[in-house]
């Protein structure tokens, strides 16, 4: 007969094995994003209801096949307060304390570039797609565990120009410009692919501005802009500035027949908020929403999360996750440097159609959109058809 204390040696080695077994089948995602500061409100539209959404989908289909196991997904979430040092100081607690199996990338250029550098360090794959940048080739030999789905600034900075080119080509617009742009990563990169662009679509720029992050008074841009008496006005900011110069471009009624307001635009609640006033008013995104697969992802959204995506960066966020996860399951095993591998080598299916890099790079994307009939329509596209064309967007009434 065994001993009690023997009995008791096999139920503890019993239920150490039984534990062992629950945490192999669950694979552990790190996420680190604003839930509070002046990006808050842009990563609870496009971020972290993303996250939500396909960790139900992945979960809902019996979790991510791993080899020969099927593994559910949990993820572990930390408020980087729009802080970078925050945001680094997320990542090592992720991945040195909470010991995460993969990390799902920040929100925004400037926090994806400062955490890169710690997410490479510890070889973790490192999927972007809310960070618009032309330096792309380089952060991809510098920190090859990543790869950047989101539109370069140079993709951005074309698509825009093309839909000014097409608005003045159809006699709706002159050349005046005024550009207006925020003082951080995105803002700076994106006004310095654009000038030139403009330059030589023949454009002048009658008025240029920045501002720093947080501003919350936008009446001058506005009123100077004014006093230049553009044809169009171009501004690349972050949501809550989109918001406010927006309000104040109601208010004060600058008689433009193009009006691009950068990230943010492509939000429901911007169309939302402005309602007919929104008609016309282009930014950053767009989706081509005739896809049966877009307007499926749109309804799940809605459904699972509670809210409707953007028509823009929501898409794009849920498909890097859809690579993230393809990749595992590709690759057959939770080893970073194979998943690393897929991600830089294979095909993937996802929401915004197949997405396949090229030196760690997404060459299709859509960019520019335009919110006609309550809808934002892509309008412009690098190596992927727009679906629609750009109007022009009559004077505030």
């Amino acid at each position: 007969m065994l001993s009690i204390a023997t009995k008791c040696l096999a139920a503890v080695a019993a239920l150490a094995l039984t534990l062992s077994a629950a945490q192999a089948e669950t694979v552990t995602f790190g996420a680190s994003a604003p839930k509070s500061g002046p990006l808050a409100g842009g990563a609870a539209t496009t971020h972290w209801p993303n996250i939500q959404l396909w960790v139900h989908d992945v979960n809902e289909a019996g979790g991510l096949r791993v080899g020969d196991q099927r593994m559910t997904v949990e993820v572990i979430e930390y408020d980087d307060r729009t802080s970078p040092e925050d945001a680094v100081r997320n990542i090592q607690r992720l991945v040195t304390q909470d010991e995460v199996d993969f990390l799902i990338a920040p929100y925004a250029t400037g926090f994806n570039i400062a955490t890169a550098p710690i997410i490479a360090r510890y070889g973790y794959p490192h999927i972007v797609a809310t960070a618009p940048t032309d330096a792309v080739a380089q952060f991809a030999k510098r920190w090859p565990n990543s790869v950047w789905i989101a539109q370069t600034a140079s993709q951005m900075a074309e698509g825009a120009v093309q839909a000014l080119v097409h608005l003045r080509d159809a006699g709706e617009i002159g050349d005046g410009v005024a550009l207006v742009h925020v003082t951080d990563a995105f803002g700076l990169e994106m006004a310095g692919a654009t000038k030139p662009r403009l330059e030589e679509a023949v454009f002048e720029i009658v008025y240029e501005t920045s501002y720093p992050l947080g501003t919350q008074d936008m009446a001058p841009i506005v009123s100077g802009a004014i006093a230049a008496a553009p044809d169009a006005f171009v501004a690349f900011r972050y949501p809550g500035d989109t918001f406010a110069l927006t309000e104040q471009a109601r208010i004060q009624k600058p008689d433009v027949g193009a009006f691009y307001t950068g990230v943010g635009t492509a939000f429901p609640g911007f169309r939302d908020r402005f309602g007919a006033e929104a008609e016309g008013i282009m930014g950053v995104g767009g989706v081509d929403m005739s896809s049966q697969r877009m307007q499926d992802y749109f309804a799940r959204h809605e459904e699972v999360t509670g809210i409707e995506p953007d028509y823009g960066a929501s898409a794009y966020t849920y498909a890097g996750l859809e690579m993230l996860g393809q990749a595992i399951e590709a690759a057959g095993t939770l080893d970073r440097a194979a998943v690393v591998a897929e991600l830089q080598t294979g095909t993937f299916d996802t929401v915004v159609g197949e997405m396949k890099m090229v030196d760690n790079n997404n060459p299709r994307t859509w960019t520019p959109g335009q919110w006609v009939d309550g809808v934002f329509r892509v309008v412009s596209a690098s190596g992927m058809q727009p679906g629609a064309e750009p109007v022009r967007k009559d004077p505030w009434q």
